[in-house]
C-alpha cells in the first residue's frame, strides 16, 4: 500500500474527514503502509494537500473529494444554514482543538456550561473536557466571571494555567474585559481569532482600560491553532517511542 493510500484509508475508517492530528495518529498503523522515511508527519501534511483526493475543511481539517456534499454539517458548515449555525460550529470546533491541545499537554479540561453540549466533529464539547466541575481557586465572584472563558486549563493545583477566549464574530474586547478580573493571577491570556483580526486585536490593546494585561494577553490565529492541535499529537508520538 502506497503512502498516500494509507492517508485515504484512515480517513475512510474515520469517517471520510480527519484532522491533521488524528491522521498522525492513525495513519503509520494501517496494515499493509510502509513508511520507510524519516519524516512521516512531513509526508503526511504534504499528502493531505494533494487535491486529486482530499480537500481542506478548515484550519487542520481534511476530507476526501469523495466526500464532497456528503458529510454532516457539524463537520464542513453549509452555507443553507443560518450565520447563527455557522458561526457556533465554527467557535466549537476551535474550541474543541483547544481542549485535545490541553488534554496532550496533561492539564486538566473544561468549557462554559452552555457550551458542553455543542460538538467538536460530531462529539459533544462534554466528552473531550477532563475536569468534571469548574474548580473553586478563589473568591465566588471571579470564580463566575472566569466559568464564562470559552476554554480553560488547569494545572495538577486546581488552578487556571491558560485561558483561551474563541473570537470568531464578536468584540475582541469582551473578551479583555474577563481577562482584566484575572489580571491578578498568572494565566496566560488567549485570543484566538482570524488573522485578520489581529489588527483590532492590537487596537483594542491599546485601551488604557487594558493597560494592565498588555504583555500578559498574545493573539493567535486560527490557523496557529490547528498547527498547535498537529503538532501536540505528533509531540506525544514521539514521546511514546521514546
Amino acid at each position: 500500500m502506497k503512502q498516500y493510500e494509507a492517508v485515504i484509508e484512515a480517513m475512510r475508517l474515520n469517517g471520510g474527514y480527519a484532522t491533521l492530528g488524528h491522521l498522525y495518529q492513525c495513519v503509520q498503523k494501517i496494515e499493509g503502509a510502509v513508511w520507510k522515511t524519516k519524516t512521516p508527519y512531513a509526508s503526511i501534511r504534504r499528502i493531505v494537500q494533494d487535491d486529486r483526493f482530499f480537500f481542506k475543511i478548515r484550519p487542520g481539517l481534511w476530507a476526501l473529494n469523495e466526500m464532497k456534499g456528503k458529510l454532516p454539517f457539524e463537520i464542513v458548515g453549509s452555507r443553507d444554514k443560518s450565520k447563527k449555525a455557522e458561526v457556533e460550529f465554527s467557535h466549537s470546533y476551535y474550541q474543541g482543538l483547544l481542549i485535545e491541545i490541553g488534554n496532550l499537554k496533561g492539564f486538566r479540561t473544561i468549557v462554559p456550561n452552555q457550551d458542553k453540549n455543542r460538538k467538536f466533529l460530531e462529539k459533544p464539547l462534554a466528552e473531550l473536557v477532563t475536569a468534571e466541575s469548574f474548580y473553586s481557586f478563589t473568591y465566588d465572584k471571579i470564580v463566575q466571571r472566569a466559568q464564562t472563558i470559552d476554554v480553560v486549563w488547569f494545572n495538577e493545583r486546581k488552578f487556571p494555567d491558560s485561558a483561551f477566549e474563541v473570537e470568531h464574530s464578536t468584540d475582541i474586547q469582551n473578551s479583555l474585559l474577563k481577562f482584566v478580573e484575572l489580571q491578578d493571577f498568572r494565566i496566560e491570556f488567549k485570543v484566538v481569532a482570524d488573522e485578520v483580526r489581529k489588527a483590532e486585536f492590537r487596537k483594542k490593546m491599546e485601551y488604557e482600560a487594558f493597560r494592565t494585561l498588555r504583555g500578559h494577553v498574545n493573539f493567535i490565529s486560527y490557523q496557529t491553532v490547528s498547527e498547535m492541535h498537529a503538532e501536540s499529537h505528533k509531540i506525544k508520538l514521539i514521546a511514546e517511542n521514546w
